[in-house]
């Protein structure tokens, strides 16, 4: 299995079209940011299930000789949700209404990468030109997937009632079909009125009035001052020394420290003989997850509200302590704290070395499920993961971020590579993060085998709370069997499993080859050139 190679430029992404969109843009002299947005615009129409403009989103922007830097572009609740809103509830729902809580973030992040590709790398393309792809599926329309009809039809029963879902998701009130053309003429006027206007326009403009009465019409309890409060933030992200390698994710309120974690403690107990693809390695790495995941679900949270600074989390101290703790020969007892989530992840490199990992959502498939009757904009429910319980790690207040599943990440290697990588799949997203990397550094895998090789899931899937440990069933018996003996409850599921994520990864060689790997498990591809 080959990768994808190019020296000019290359884009990675879970639909082709949008993969294509990136392209055209890198073809034109733009770079790495500008094909970005191109490619997270098109994603938010051509695979609707997954993301759209009503969700948040979070970067990763490298460039030769300067600092990474990130974006944090995450919305918190608005400032009339509170957990009275919620009267007698237990959980906040998670779908409807009252599931769509928190401010959109993902177009402040367009706007901030776009505003530091002009100030700092150069760039010129206008940022309506970056739309021009997704303002025409929009328009014209684009085909379904089989990815979009399987979750329509698997979802339609708890979506089916929400505000807007039929008349935008559904063709004459039946599920869409795979190949058929399917439109979303009121997104593609929103989207037309950001080309205009730029992107200031959704939080303090003509469109944020348009979306506050639309958020109103639905009965959401966000308004129009809560998107105007909104910024983006760009800020130093997390960083981790492995023994060949620099790691970077995202800070609070991702979980990109877990995805940190993992990692440096596999470095830390990894041994000869292990990798991961056999048994020992697998084991390994899934117990490094356990360890990591108890870290994040004791700190991670709202940065505004943490308790530890996450850069002493990363520190060998406390990464030893994790490593000393993880059973070698048998698997420990996991509680499986759960959650869901949809999300696109997409990576550009481009012929200056600069580099892009970006990831935005809208959490739950179709978010909230609710549809804006003007603008065409479904929104998230991000704000389901808050506590309703008071003086909680999580709890509800107005004007907080909810925990974020969302990390994309990003490796300078001490041999001149540069790997850019990361998937969606909620709680499987560290994971997936720590086999590509581990199978491209460590294993012997090209980037694209590193991909599309066989993955493990702990615990929780996209439709169901779970604890078990899943592996596609293109593992060799006698690897599935060594780590039944070890006593991981063990859950065999497809070859090409799509609750296993859609990853993809990008490597810029110290020549300027550019190699590219997607997943077989998604609509994507690599184009490059």
């Amino acid at each position: 299995m080959k990768p994808i190679l190019g020296s000019r430029g290359a884009v990675v992404a879970p639909h082709s079209l949008a993969s294509q969109a990136g392209l055209d843009i890198l073809r034109e002299g733009g770079n790495a940011i500008e094909a970005s947005i191109a490619v997270a615009a098109t994603l938010a129409v051509v695979y609707p299930h997954m993301t759209g403009i009503g969700g948040d989103g979070f970067w990763l922007l490298h460039a030769p000789g300067q600092a990474v830097l990130s974006i944090d572009a995450c919305g918190a609740a608005g400032a009339a949700v509170r957990r009275e809103l919620y009267g007698s509830l237990n959980s906040i729902p998670w779908r409807g209404p009252l599931a769509a809580n928190t401010v959109a973030g993902t177009v402040s992040g367009w706007g901030a990468a776009h505003e530091h590709s002009r100030s700092q790398w150069g760039g010129r393309l206008p940022f309506a030109r970056l739309l021009e792809s997704a303002i025409h599926y929009a328009n014209e329309g684009f085909p379904v997937t089989h990815s979009q009809e399987h979750n329509t039809r698997s979802k339609l029963g708890e979506l089916m009632a929400q505000p807007g879902f039929a008349s935008a998701f559904l063709n004459q009130g039946a599920v869409p079909g795979y190949g058929q053309r399917h439109r979303f003429p009121a997104l593609a006027a929103t989207l037309a009125q950001l080309a205009r206007a730029g992107t200031e326009d959704f939080y303090r403009g003509e469109l944020a009035e348009q979306i506050g009465a639309d958020l109103a019409a639905v009965g959401s309890p966000l308004t129009a001052a809560d998107l105007a409060q909104h910024q983006a933030r760009v800020q130093p992200p997390l960083q981790l020394r492995l023994s060949e390698a620099t790691l970077y994710n995202l800070a609070p309120p991702t979980q990109g420290l877990a995805s940190l974690l993992i990692l440096g403690i596999y470095d830390r107990i990894r041994q000869a003989g292990w990798n991961p693809d056999n048994a020992a390695g697998i084991h390994a790495l899934v117990e490094a997850t356990k360890q990591a995941f108890q870290v994040r679900d004791k700190h991670v949270t709202d940065p505004a509200h943490m308790q530890v600074d996450p850069g002493m989390l990363l520190q060998n101290k406390t990464l030893e302590a994790l490593a000393a703790a993880v059973p070698l020969q048998h698997a420990s007892p996991w509680p499986a704290p759960v959650s869901d989530g949809d999300t696109t992840w997409l990576g550009v490199i481009d012929s200056a070395g600069r580099a892009v990992s970006m990831i935005q959502s809208i959490y739950f498939e179709f978010g909230s499920g609710v549809v804006l009757p003007g603008s065409g904009i479904w929104w998230q429910n991000r704000g389901c993961s808050f506590d309703l319980t008071p003086n909680r790690l999580r709890s509800l207040e107005p004007g907080r971020k909810p925990f974020h599943t969302l990390n994309p990440a990003l490796a300078t290697q001490d041999d001149g590579r540069l790997l850019v990588y990361g998937t969606m799949g909620g709680e499987g997203q560290p994971q997936t993060q720590a086999a590509v990397f581990a199978r491209y550094l460590w294993g012997g895998h090209n980037v694209r085998s590193a991909v599309a090789a066989p993955r493990w899931l702990l615990g929780r899937t996209w439709a169901e709370q779970s604890t078990t440990l899943k592996l596609e069933s293109r593992y060799a018996p006698e690897v599935i069997q060594a780590l039944l003996d070890m006593g991981h409850p063990v859950e065999v599921v497809d070859g090409f499993d799509e609750r296993m994520g859609h990853a993809g990864a990008l490597v810029l060689h110290p020549g300027g080859l550019i190699e590219g790997g997607e997943d077989p498990r998604s609509d994507g591809s690599v184009a490059a050139w």
